[in-house]
């Protein structure tokens, strides 16, 4: 099963509890998870379906490559972590 993991400061402000389901590649993942959770698909995409500038998300420790249409690739047990970057001063 893949794994998919949402930093605390996210969880902060919309429930995201880690969710282990199967999908093909990342846009699967999440959109599993948005239909169950639609809140968070608010602090994770932008209007155009796009991850948000301040969304990372990596896949067993790889940064994805495919921001606009979230098209890389998960294996069967791949660990998919969603981070939102701070900023701060």
């Amino acid at each position: 099963m893949i794994t998919v993991t949402f930093t605390p400061n996210l969880q902060r402000h919309v429930a995201s509890p880690p969710r282990e389901l199967q999908a093909n590649t990342v846009a699967d993942a999440l959109h599993q998870i948005f239909a169950k959770n639609p809140t968070l698909a608010g602090y994770i995409l932008d209007d155009q379906h796009r991850l948000r500038k301040n969304i990372a998300v990596f896949i067993d420790g790889t940064m994805i490559q495919d921001r606009n249409t979230l098209s890389d690739s998960l294996q069967p047990s791949s660990d998919v972590q969603v981070l939102q970057a701070l900023s701060g001063g």
